[in-house]
């Protein structure tokens, strides 16, 4: 964090200051902000946050034993180290961040980029961090801190040489994204796709898009809105754009697309595409797996090419990235049986996206295997939805489709119904039975998808696979 003395961030709080050992309210303090007493480090300030399974405040002992020099508590604690009483920890967090990062806009060159979406967050915040990094410091979230938390910790670690600020928005229901780019109002406001992860949560899908169209309504009045071209419900936010005039650049496939993608190819050792933009034709080929990162690797540089970074440019720091992110179209396992483990998170979008990937990188002579759990968050949708992955692996002639756990029995019984039968599909109770399972199933030549939304955990048995056949 910047250096702010004690009194500062007292008042930048509105909250009490009780002093310990030799600090005074003109003490500085610059350490790593952080709500985990784990992370602490010398000159670090711990964030007392209440949880649903424990307290902070029970730890904030041993955050000062690891060097924190200042708690924000919503207590007065029993331990020697300096504290702030604040009513809302989570508040206060987020009141930091929105003073600290508009203390280094002022005074500096900062541009900060907004990005949310369906899918694709992540791995495009780690695109746009791969370019950006050249041009100067950047800051990005470290795995998908895009939450009520982990956005204001992320904008926390901006100094006063940070020239780009890439923040994650993920959206808890309507008002969430407001409130978290409200506290930074991005430059770049980069909206990736509507589809129905965590529809259930927000009543709908017209509900989730206008939840990410939230984004585009906190960029900054005469900023750049970056839109995906290809889902309509994403283009048509440009009117949001235009009323706050704000840039419009597209992204996609589509002819109206200011950054396009042609010739999409997709082959086991990474994805192709020409990039078509300004008159140049970039041929771009990316290490990491499926067509649906073209989408995604599309939307960084066109950020990127907003902030300056030439397309050939962008394009060149791309091809040395090479996986997204951990459990994200991870490559694990060996020669003789290769596993995509791609369970940190599932939508029916990325799911479905993920096993054409599988059935395009299969050569003939090998074998497609699809090891799947359930999708959460659907709400009403979840039967139909699961339905629909059961009927695509099928049709996508999946030869081994693996379901793991009650909650996705109804995607077995859709393959089962659509033909897939005699031990085709099977459905196994857990992790472990699965494991035990494809031990003896697997087999030379086997390409092998692990995928679930995160809350199932199937990205564990799938770091179990690769290790066993690696």
């Amino acid at each position: 964090m910047i250096a702010l003395s004690l009194a500062e961030i007292t008042e930048i709080l509105h909250g009490e200051l009780h002093l310990a050992g030799a600090d005074t309210a003109e003490t500085v303090v610059d350490g790593t902000v952080d709500t985990d007493s784990r992370e602490m480090s010398e000159g670090s300030i711990f964030v007392a946050k209440p949880g649903e399974t424990t307290d902070g405040h029970r730890f904030v002992g041993a955050a000062a034993d690891a060097g924190a020099v200042l708690a924000i508590v919503e207590h007065p604690v029993d331990v020697a180290v300096s504290q702030i009483v604040v009513p809302d920890a989570v508040q206060a967090l987020a009141d930091l961040a929105r003073a600290v990062v508009a203390r280094v806009r002022d005074a500096g060159e900062l541009r900060i980029v907004g990005i949310t979406g369906s899918n694709g967050k992540t791995t495009t915040k780690n695109m746009l961090a791969r370019i950006l990094q050249e041009e100067g410091e950047t800051v990005a979230p470290i795995r998908s801190y895009n939450n009520e938390v982990g956005a204001p910790l992320t904008m926390l670690r901006v100094t006063p040489q940070t020239r780009f600020l890439v923040s994650e928005f993920g959206a808890a229901g309507l008002g969430s994204i407001a409130r978290l780019a409200g506290l930074v109002e991005p430059d770049l406001a980069v909206v990736l796709m509507v589809g129905l992860a965590h529809a259930g949560g927000f009543g709908g899908i017209e509900a989730t898009a206008l939840a990410k169209s939230e984004l585009v309504q906190a960029a900054r009045i005469g900023g750049t809105a970056v839109l995906n071209t290809d889902d309509p419900r994403v283009w048509g936010m440009r009117e949001i754009a235009v009323e706050r005039e704000q840039d419009v650049v597209g992204f996609g496939q589509a002819a109206q697309a200011q950054v396009r993608a042609e010739d999409i190819r997709v082959s086991a050792d990474g994805t192709g595409c020409t990039v078509v933009a300004g008159g140049e034709r970039i041929r771009l080929r990316l290490q990491v797996l499926g067509a649906h990162h073209v989408s995604n690797a599309l939307a960084a540089i066109a950020a990127a090419r907003v902030l300056g970074v030439p397309v050939a440019v962008a394009a060149a720091r791309l091809e040395t990235l090479e996986i997204a992110e951990r459990w994200r179209m991870q490559p694990m396992g060996g020669d003789r049986v290769r596993i995509i483990n791609d369970a940190y998170n599932a939508s029916p979008d990325s799911m479905a996206a993920a096993l054409r990937t599988l059935a395009q990188i299969t050569a003939p002579g090998e074998r497609t295997v699809a090891v799947l759990g359930a999708m959460s968050e659907l709400g009403e949708a979840a039967g139909e939805e699961h339905d629909r992955i059961g009927l695509l692996a099928v049709r996508l002639n999946i030869q081994r489709i693996v379901v793991v756990g009650p909650e996705a029995r109804r995607l077995y019984l859709a393959a089962v119904g659509e033909g897939s039968w005699d031990s085709e599909a099977v459905h196994l109770p857990d992790q472990d039975a699965a494991f035990e399972y494809l031990r003896t199933e697997l087999r030379d030549g086997d390409r092998v998808l692990v995928k679930s939304s995160n809350s199932v955990g199937l990205r564990h048995l799938g770091d179990r696979l690769g290790e066993l056949f690696s």
